[in-house]
């Protein structure tokens, strides 16, 4: 049995038990793939992390994501709330972290000042795919093909994790949905986060409520792996350069996320709070 230093974090908020949480793992160059998924599926949040020695040049460290499900390739709460943990770790208040994902090398911002922070990370363009009907794309949901925005169509955007933006023309609609996970499962275009969203076209402002694919998992606070995807949708869309974005208020965990395009790339970020901090044993 061996111990690592932990800490746990809320991510996207400006105070403890709201936005979303998070559990990082430090030391973890030791831990088996087996131990990584078995912890995660014991902290039951949306991610935990395990920070292991960078393996690839320019990297000031790896963070492995896992869900309860699985390892996923970059998400971004993870990768504020493991920089803000490392930064805690190290002594360090206002640095630049290069971390190594699956998905490449992204570089995190934070700013420290003890237990608060504010940090973002810097997301790739990874992709785009086509527009979708909208019909099937509300039905998923719970809601009608009247909800979905009559200019806005769904589209599959991706800066690491491929997220279905779904743009609804009311926000009431919001607080309507009702998920089918097997019927966003079904729609296909290798989609990890539903991202049902109303935007504000005139001042910038959006609220979101993210679902999952897979039925072991939940409806996610905060994510800011879609966020960069909506960013680049209405940046794409709407000329928009800058969202705030609200989310988990269904939930009972409001977030809030801010995302601006940056030399053509998305920055996403927000604030982060530590809660704790300790020593785990694992196996």
């Amino acid at each position: 049995m061996a111990g690592h230093p932990y800490t746990l974090l809320d991510v996207f908020t400006d105070r403890p038990l709201a936005g979303n949480g998070l559990a990082v793992v430090h030391d973890a160059a030791g831990v088996s793939d087996d131990v990584m998924l078995a912890f995660a599926r014991e902290t039951k949040l949306m991610e935990t992390t395990f920070v292991q020695p960078a393996d690839v040049a320019g990297a000031d460290y790896r963070n492995r994501i896992w869900t309860v499900a699985e390892e996923i390739p970059f998400a971004g709460h993870p990768s504020l709330g493991t920089a803000v943990a490392e930064s805690l770790r190290r002594g360090e208040e206002d640095v630049v972290y290069h971390q190594q994902t699956l998905a490449g090398i992204q570089e995190v911002t934070v700013s420290r000042r003890g237990g608060s922070a504010r940090a973002s990370v810097l997301q790739e363009h990874a992709g785009t795919g086509p527009e979708l009907d909208p019909a099937p794309v509300m039905a998923a949901v719970g809601l009608a093909a009247a909800d979905a925005h009559p200019a806005l169509a769904p589209q599959r955007v991706s800066t690491g994790l491929p997220a279905l933006i779904a743009p609804v023309a009311e926000r009431a609609a919001l607080a309507r949905a009702r998920p089918d996970v097997p019927a966003i499962a079904a729609l296909g275009q290798g989609v990890v986060n539903f991202y049902l969203c109303w935007v504000s076209a005139t001042d910038g402002r959006a609220a979101a409520r993210s679902f999952p694919s897979l039925e072991v998992e939940s409806e996610d606070p905060a994510t800011g792996s879609a966020a960069g995807p909506l960013m680049l949708y209405v940046h794409d869309h709407l000329g928009l350069d800058h969202l705030e974005i609200e989310q988990g208020v269904e939930m009972g965990r409001p977030s809030r996320l801010i995302a601006d395009i940056e030399d053509g790339r998305v920055r996403v970020g927000g604030d982060v709070v530590v809660l704790v901090t300790g020593t785990l044993t694992l196996p």
